[in-house]
């Protein structure tokens, strides 16, 4: 006994198809098994939906079935099986699924943001530099302009998937009834396929090249430091725009030189006697050698601030130079030399009870 699928629908003979779909996407979202887990009826009640509106939801075979009572071919109901009814089920409860995945074929696809790792010096960092670098990236395909197909021809729509893009199959389990989608392998999703390439790109849209690109570096970049480059990514295809490049800024090490923020830090070398009775040094900095005063009675470890001698500063202005005194005790002291020394004790009227080398030299042996 044929089926009343406009019964099942709940409309009317003479329902227009807009109706028709209406219908459909009501009841499909009151009878979906995921919808109705505890009513064991919801499985065939939805698949009932779904072959009504399968029949009544395609004009040349609503017509077959109005003037024959039924229709020459239906999908089985297994795994594996296509349903054209399931497109509208999927803009049901996810939207416009379908249809983004059958227009997915003629949308323009952006280029790819590209990154560059590129090497400068501390002093590079401190003045600026301009650095030429040569970058492999994919450009737009200049004789099919993005399009993959060669001139004159066009997409056609893919054989396996009908054009959505994508296939569904349907399974039923012990556990109910599952939808799986997967991306379409013959046309990756886009809904055409090209009989015909463009011979330049084999298809792609792309084409792999080598660019000669000017990266300005500006003064104060520390390790890290991102500069992007509109534009100046990969290309797109089919209309879109290209992607951006992202410089990113590697400080080598510097060896004498420490940085934090826009500070630097460095050691240099006293002797006893500068420390005791002070002298006038020179302490290297970015620029050239610094003349520094050294006031009487420094300490070992004393530090000394120079401002606005370190890095400069992205949002203006610089940094300091730090400048560590690291005080040298002499180690090869000659027989006149200790007795001066042991003179300046007695005026300071300092005890001192000098070591004899030997002696020393054993008790250092016993400590390792």
């Amino acid at each position: 006994m044929a089926k009343d699928y406009y019964a099942i629908l709940g409309i009317g003979q003479g329902a227009t198809q807009n109706e028709v779909k209406a219908a459909y996407r009501r009841l499909a979202r009151e009878f979906h098994p995921d919808v109705r887990k505890d009513d064991p009826q919801a499985d065939e009640r939805f698949k009932e939906i779904n072959e009504a509106y399968y029949v009544l939801g395609d004009p040349d075979r609503r017509s077959q079935y109005d003037r024959f009572g039924q229709v020459g071919e239906m999908p089985a109901q297994g795994f594996g099986d296509i349903f054209s009814p399931f497109d509208d089920l999927f803009e049901v409860f996810f939207g416009r699924r379908g249809r983004a995945a059958r227009a997915r074929g003629a949308e323009a696809v952006g280029g790819a943001d590209l990154r560059f790792d590129l090497a400068i010096s501390l002093e590079e960092a401190a003045t600026g530099v301009e650095r030429t670098i040569t970058l492999p990236r994919l450009e737009t395909c200049p004789v099919c302009f993005g399009t993959g197909r060669e001139r004159g021809g066009s997409p056609e729509t893919c054989p396996t998937c009908r054009g959505a893009g994508e296939l569904r199959y349907a399974q039923q389990t012990v556990f109910g009834h599952f939808t799986q989608v997967v991306t379409c392998r013959e046309c990756g999703g886009r809904g055409t396929i090209l009989r015909h390439p463009c011979p330049e790109c084999e298809g792609t849209g792309r084409r792999e090249t080598t660019r000669e690109l000017t990266v300005k570096v500006p003064p104060g970049v520390d390790d890290g430091t991102r500069l992007r480059l509109p534009a100046e990514g990969e290309g797109g295809v089919r209309g879109g725009g290209r992607g951006d490049l992202y410089v990113v800024i590697r400080v080598a090490p510097h060896p004498t030189f420490t940085r934090e923020g826009s500070d630097l830090f460095t050691e240099v070398p006293l002797t006893m006697l500068q420390a005791a009775l002070g002298d006038e040094i020179s302490v290297p900095g970015l620029d050239g050698a610094i003349p520094v005063a050294i006031p009487p009675g420094t300490q070992p470890g004393a530090r000394l601030r120079l401002r606005d001698r370190g890095m400069p500063d992205l949002r203006g202005g610089k940094g300091d130079l730090y400048v560590r005194l690291r005080v040298v005790i002499p180690t090869d002291l000659t027989p006149p030399q200790r007795q001066t020394l042991l003179a300046l004790a007695d005026l300071r009227g300092e005890k001192v009870r000098p070591q004899r080398r030997s002696l020393w030299k054993k008790m250092k042996d016993l400590l390792q």
